[in-house]
């Protein structure tokens, strides 16, 4: 579920001069206040009005009158300083924006098979993985399937005991996902007790990819909030998962958060739902990082339950970019490695201490998360990851700026301008 974002000042203005400056002792109260707007005061207020730079302009030809022959350089002083106040707007965003991605990136491993004592047990290993392993986990995979979906569909479809079904349901949900783990190789390694199914209260972790979701239901019965997907996946959610009660939602769609914001506050008060997982991180982190944590899952006014999960890359990188990979070529990936290693703690319940507020509340878990698992905390929303400008955009405005400073250099020297093709 989308929330609002929390926002505050990323980076402070760039001092371009201060209202303390001043040429020959002339000061001007007008002008403080043009350079103060520069200055990034005002951070939406970049480019200073034309009147505002006339006016400056006028005040420098009154200082730089009787400057000799470098008053017509010095003319431009204001204008060439006006014209680089976007540049470093723009410069500051790049820093946030390597920031931020770098929290969406997996950083592939420092090759070691090329040698040429090594490079012969890489190609054995990478044969013995390919060849051997991944027909057994698949056969082993498919063999889950058929048992599942052999006892699932007559139980879903026939039986009238709404309460055994469901008891039946959560079961076969709960072996079909060991079989996926099975199917990896996994090795989980789970911490501190076992969840157990209580009112008013809600489990929330640190998102790395939708496998996430199989390690934790393997162990409980959860009923998840996430993101609709298309293909099996999504065939998969609104049929075999639903019967958890699971909810779904559509980030694009702004009309699901206050859909999904009355369905979690039923879910939490029924006693006979099952426990509420949710990943308010929004999106899939790289497991060395935890984005910045949606509020809603605090707002409930119940118990909520931390858990930190935290994948050792050792043998393979969990982390699922979905922009760049599907989800079955990600499952492709994690059955041809040799194992996929992973530690799971159930941490203390907290709830909401008096004075505090949900962004607070939401940051206290964040802390206890990130400290339990290993990862660093940053202060990005993780939905900038799905509303983030194209490649070609970003193109034309390096373009657009390489232009420009081409016309500068070339009018300031235009024997010594490289000529671009």
């Amino acid at each position: 579920m989308e929330e609002d974002s929390r926002k505050g000042d990323v980076f402070p203005g760039a001092s371009l001069g201060g209202k303390n400056s001043n040429s020959r002792g002339m000061r001007n109260p007008l002008l403080d206040g043009v350079l103060e707007r520069v200055q990034g005061q005002d951070s939406s207020l970049f480019k200073p009005s034309p009147s505002e730079i006339n006016m400056y302009q006028r005040h420098l030809d009154e200082v730089l009158a009787e400057s000799g022959p470098k008053a017509d350089v010095n003319r431009n002083l204001l204008r060439d300083i006006l014209d680089i106040s976007p540049t470093l707007s723009e410069a500051a965003s790049a820093i946030v924006d390597d920031s931020f991605t770098r929290c969406f990136k997996s950083n592939s491993p420092e090759p070691w098979n090329w040698n040429i004592y090594l490079f012969p047990l890489w190609i054995v290993g990478v044969i013995t993985r390919y060849c051997f392993l991944f027909p057994i986990r698949l056969v082993l995979l498919a063999l889950g399937w058929i048992i599942f979906l052999g006892l699932f569909i007559p139980i879903h479809f026939t039986m009238k005991n709404a309460k055994l079904r469901q008891k039946l349901e959560r079961g076969l949900v709960e072996f079909l996902c060991s079989v996926f783990v099975a199917s990896w190789t996994g090795v989980i390694r789970y911490h501190g007790p076992r969840p157990s199914r209580r009112p008013k209260q809600v489990f929330v972790a640190n998102h790395t990819s939708m496998i996430d979701f199989i390690v934790l239901e393997q162990m409980t019965a959860f009923a998840a909030i996430a993101q609709k997907h298309p293909g099996w996946v999504g065939l998969l959610q609104t049929t075999v998962l639903e019967s958890l009660g699971c909810i779904w939602f559509n980030r694009l769609e702004a009309k699901d958060r206050a859909t999904v914001a009355k369905k979690l506050k039923d879910h939490v008060e029924d006693p006979e739902s099952n426990p509420l997982l949710i990943f308010p991180e929004g999106t899939c982190v790289n497991n060395e990082y935890t984005v910045m944590f949606k509020k809603g899952a605090f707002e409930l006014d119940c118990t909520v339950c931390p858990i930190a999960v935290k994948y050792n890359k050792i043998f393979v990188d969990a982390f699922w970019n979905s922009k760049k990979q599907s989800f079955t070529m990600h499952l492709l990936r994690l059955m041809t490695a040799w194992a996929v290693v992973c530690d799971v703690w159930y941490l203390e319940p907290q709830t909401l201490r008096p004075g505090e507020s949900s962004i607070e509340f939401a940051e206290r878990v964040r802390d206890m998360i990130a400290s339990r698992a290993g990862i660093k905390k940053v202060p990005w929303d993780g939905y900038l990851k799905y509303y983030r400008p194209s490649v070609k955009l970003t193109e034309k405005k390096q373009q657009k700026f390489a232009e420009s400073v081409l016309r500068r250099l070339e009018d300031n020297n235009p024997s010594e301008v490289p000529r671009v093709a």
